[in-house]
């Protein structure tokens, strides 16, 4: 096996919501909860891949959420330099997770042929399965293909020894889970095949989707590409936060390192 992979979270930003709005059938009543924002970097001695991009300022406060800080300076805090970042891993093209894609000029960028072909597909004619796009971003994308800048995949694919992307739709049609081998054993970034914990873990749907039975079924897909579900990381969850340590303490409550035993919560 490869030298094991570190993998990071960087928290950018972050939303108040009603239960109702995390769960298929959410209780309206119920408290709610804070959504927070997460890109991912996942290096090891040899290489290194960032995981989705986020969004902008202007994006947040079109869509009121509440901007932290870019995405681009927690990996500088982490010395990963947007500008020549070699790979970006794109779980799916909602806003917030390609938004900030003219950040990485030299990056190539890896996406499912599945999700491509739903972004731009006639599905996009209907606002419930559009609202979370941003028709700017799909464009520059179709831009990046034609110059030759995204890597297609169709399914599961090995990027490298100890890192591979597994096609798990659901949320989206060709929203991919990343694989990585760490320290602790393997990891998932399951990003919104999940949005929380409680999405698995108490069998509740999140509302934003496109297959509800693809969803489902994806949760056990993830538990399928781990020695132990703990190393199942949600998306959205800002549980991330306190299961995880800081890397050190200026970087506390915006980054965490993933690759370690989650604390209870």
């Amino acid at each position: 096996m490869t030298d094991p992979f570190e993998v990071y979270a960087i928290r950018y930003a972050t939303v108040t919501r009603r239960a109702a709005e995390n769960f298929i059938g959410g209780d309206a009543h119920e408290a709610g909860t804070t959504m927070d924002y997460f890109v991912w970097l996942v290096r090891n001695g040899s290489s290194s891949y960032v995981v989705d991009t986020g969004f902008n300022a202007a994006a947040a406060e079109r869509r009121r959420r509440q901007f932290l800080r870019c995405p681009s300076i927690g990996l500088q805090a982490l010395g990963v330099d947007a500008a020549t970042a070699p790979d970006v891993l794109v779980t799916h093209l909602h806003y917030d997770h390609i938004g900030n894609f003219d950040l990485f000029p030299a990056a190539r960028f890896h996406l499912q042929d599945a999700e491509m072909a739903f972004a731009t597909g006639r599905h996009m004619a209907h606002h419930f399965f559009s609202h979370s796009y941003e028709l700017d971003e799909v464009l520059a994308m179709v831009r990046n293909v034609y110059a030759g800048r995204v890597m297609f995949h169709a399914g599961d694919h090995a990027l490298c020894p100890g890192l591979s992307l597994h096609l798990i739709g659901g949320h989206t049609a060709g929203l991919q889970a990343v694989r990585v081998w760490t320290r602790v054993g393997w990891l998932v970034l399951a990003s919104d095949a999940s949005h929380y914990y409680a999405n698995m873990q108490s069998g509740r749907p999140f509302p934003i989707v496109a297959d509800v039975k693809a969803m489902v079924d994806g949760w056990q897909r993830l538990r399928e590409l781990v020695d132990d579900p703990c190393h199942i990381i949600p998306g959205h969850d800002p549980q991330v936060m306190q299961r995880y340590s800081a890397p050190s303490p200026d970087q506390d409550g915006w980054i965490v390192r993933l690759d370690d035993t989650p604390r209870p919560v």
